[in-house]
């Protein structure tokens, strides 16, 4: 080793420490994604990304389908939560006000329910009706909205499930004054009046306004390419953040359908995104092409970490 004089063993330390610091100072640097987890951790079929308020990032089909994976917080490699029943896999996942998780199961067409502090999951709700339970948003007192795909067929339904009076799990597909496309990403404004809804077959992205089982006030907020939509979310001032599958981008907009700007992520296959961290304000994107996940940090925290704290 050589020997270096007081005044430049400090400067070298120094620069050493600078350097080291220099990948998470790029790191939060909003709008600039990193990936976070090493190829491979999970399925072609990596989806569903929530997060809880400890942190803990929870995405479906960790390592083979049917499974969940959990990323702690701050971490940089997933670990096993645990597996679902035989045959059924799950789509999406979202957290009530309660911490409780709910699961969507695309295969045998449940909705399932695991408590803050368990890990074992049990139907909620389950209707053979279902093409298949896709994605799910919650509301405020606890409703679910489920995108219901036909694939095949090009089109699509949504469905609302929420406790009855006699405190049984009722669900039904909702009425809608248009035909809808392959519905996929779903997810509700702050206030919880409008309900957002993308169709990956078209393209577009709808919104609606919610009254009872109705979908009413049926309007064109964005039109992309065909088949380029997936997931989306929107942040406490009402945007929306929405995966650009095969476009390698989160397309971020205003609820009049101006997009602000295209965030430019590491692979090309977005299937969905969340929010998480410590203040809301961290987006996890789960990504088809490698089976990882990449995040950046936005300028506003997520409506579902707003609901989760009580305060939407």
């Amino acid at each position: 080793m050589a020997i270096t004089s007081g005044r430049n063993f400090w400067c070298l330390c120094s620069s050493i420490l600078l350097v080291a610091t220099l990948p998470a100072a790029a790191a939060t640097k909003l709008f600039e994604s990193v990936q976070v987890t090493q190829a491979g951790e999970y399925t072609f079929g990596i989806e569903g990304p929530a997060a809880d308020l400890d942190g803990n990032l929870f995405v479906v089909n960790f390592g083979k389908p049917g499974t969940i994976g959990r990323l702690p917080a701050g971490g940089t490699a997933s670990e096993p939560f645990t597996v679902l029943p035989e045959g059924s896999v799950g789509n999406a996942i979202r957290f009530d006000r309660n911490g409780t998780m709910f699961i969507s199961d695309y295969k045998k067409h449940n909705i399932f329910a695991i408590p803050k502090g368990t890990a074992v999951p049990a139907v909620w709700f389950h209707s053979d009706e279902m093409n298949q339970p896709n994605d799910i948003t919650i509301a405020r007192d606890g409703t679910i909205y489920a995108s219901d795909p036909n694939w095949k067929g090009r089109e699509g339904f949504i469905w609302r499930i929420a406790k009855g009076a006699d405190g049984t799990v009722q669900g039904q597909v909702m009425s809608s004054p248009r035909a809808m496309g392959t519905t996929n990403g779903i997810d509700l404004s702050p206030d919880g009046k409008t309900l957002y809804v993308g169709e990956s077959s078209s393209g577009q992205i709808w919104s609606y306004g919610i009254r009872g089982n109705e979908l009413v006030d049926a309007k064109l907020v964005k039109s992309f390419q065909p088949d380029t939509v997936d997931g989306l979310r929107t942040d406490v001032t009402g945007r929306l953040y929405v995966a650009r599958i095969l476009k390698g981008a989160i397309a971020l907009m205003k609820p009049n359908g101006v997009v602000e700007r295209e965030i430019a992520l590491k692979a090309k296959e977005p299937t969905n995104l969340a929010f998480g961290g410590s203040d809301g304000k961290t987006v996890f994107v789960t990504q088809r092409q490698g089976g990882f996940i990449e995040s950046f940090r936005t300028d506003q925290p997520g409506r579902e970490h707003c609901l989760q704290r009580g305060r939407c």
